[in-house]
């Protein structure tokens, strides 16, 4: 989504941009992100470790990258197959200067389950951006974190080094991890990208989910007539692998309470994943979710649908546990998140219809 937007030279590489680099380099390059390994920094493969330090970047698009020249190493140009040794300096470049956004710090509340001196677990509520990005530069998340450790020394919200590991979509609710320090961020995107991370997300779903579990496995890219959609491709050759995993936990008539359990991270996984198997998420407007899908032509049974799409106004969709490793002790964390107050509306509602019976 526009609004989740993480910054220039993500949106660059998702938005297939980088082929632009390929037929013609500018003579002036601007460094993107900046790396040194470490001293005990054993042989690997330079895309490898890119993608297991800048978050939500496929290894795909490292290695454009690397054929457009705007991987160096220690300032020269490298492939994707080059092995990084210890001290290297890794930088990304680009011909444009990344952009310049200022992240103020935001007297926003932030409900943070959990926090120590690497990481801080929050629970977000529906509404709220994550990244700053095109339209919403301002009242984010980021700017919420930023406010929060505008004494810490160490953080500075504008290092991407540091901040947010992962991204949940604006009205999605639910739990994300931050980190405060640039070993801790490196950490727990390694988790992310090596998928040891737990997450399971609640989800209400258009129709009766017929089988009580299933493996939902598509590639998911972004959909080529609509740039705001994601969608699963058949082939096989486009798009990122995505594996979701769901277990039904409630029938309601015609909708349905899934847990969804994810191996990967894609933009919109879930949202599309379900749609692709005929369930698309209850009040999903992006994916049409916000339309009467199943059910009954009574205007009494399209009255009650439209009072729970007020009831909660956005995908049902809540990013309920979250589990990984504390990236300095090794201790396993696991946190779990609360119904959100417009989703428990909605699923007492559907309860209701459900014993009643009379619409």
């Amino acid at each position: 989504m526009i609004e989740d937007s993480f910054d220039e030279i993500e949106d660059f590489l998702e938005e297939d941009l980088i082929e632009e680099l390929a037929e013609e380099q500018s003579p002036e390059m601007h460094e993107h992100y900046r790396f040194v390994a470490d001293k005990g920094q054993g042989a690997m493969r330079v895309d490898k470790y890119l993608s297991m330090h800048i978050v939500n970047v496929s290894r795909n698009r490292i290695q454009q990258a690397a054929e457009a020249n705007c991987i160096l190493v220690n300032d020269v140009p490298v492939k994707s197959n080059y092995k990084i040794k210890p001290n290297d300096i890794i930088s990304l470049v680009m011909d444009r200067p990344p952009r310049v956004l200022e992240i103020l710090p935001e007297d926003i509340p932030l409900d943070v389950v959990y926090e120590d001196k690497d990481v801080m677990v929050i629970n977000k509520p529906p509404g709220l951006v994550v990244h700053p990005g095109f339209g919403n530069y301002q009242g984010t998340m980021v700017n919420a974190i930023a406010w929060r450790l505008k004494d810490t020394p160490e953080y500075d919200a504008k290092d991407p080094r540091l901040g947010v590991v992962h991204r949940i979509d604006k009205d999605t609710s639910g739990l994300i991890v931050a980190a405060k320090n640039p070993n801790a961020k490196a950490n727990l995107s390694a988790q992310f990208f090596n998928k040891t991370t737990k997450r399971q997300y609640l989800a209400l779903v258009w129709g009766n989910v017929v089988e009580d579990e299933g493996r939902i496995e598509g590639n998911i890219g972004r959909h080529p007539k609509d740039r705001l959609q994601m969608t699963v491709f058949e082939d096989g050759e486009h798009g990122k692998p995505a594996v979701t995993h769901y277990k039904v936990l409630e029938r309601l008539g015609y909708v349905t309470l899934v847990q969804c359990r994810l191996e990967t991270g894609r933009t919109h996984q879930i949202r599309v994943h379900m749609k692709q198997i005929g369930h698309t998420l209850f009040n999903d407007a992006r994916y049409g979710g916000n339309e009467v899908l199943k059910g009954t032509n009574f205007s009494k049974y399209k009255q009650f649908v439209q009072n729970c799409f007020t009831l909660c106004p956005r995908q049902a969709l809540h990013a309920q546990t979250l589990g990984f490793v504390q990236p300095t002790t090794g201790e396993e964390l696991m946190f779990e998140a609360p119904v959100p107050a417009d989703m428990h509306l909605l699923l007492e509602k559907w309860r209701g219809y459900i014993s009643s019976r009379d619409i």
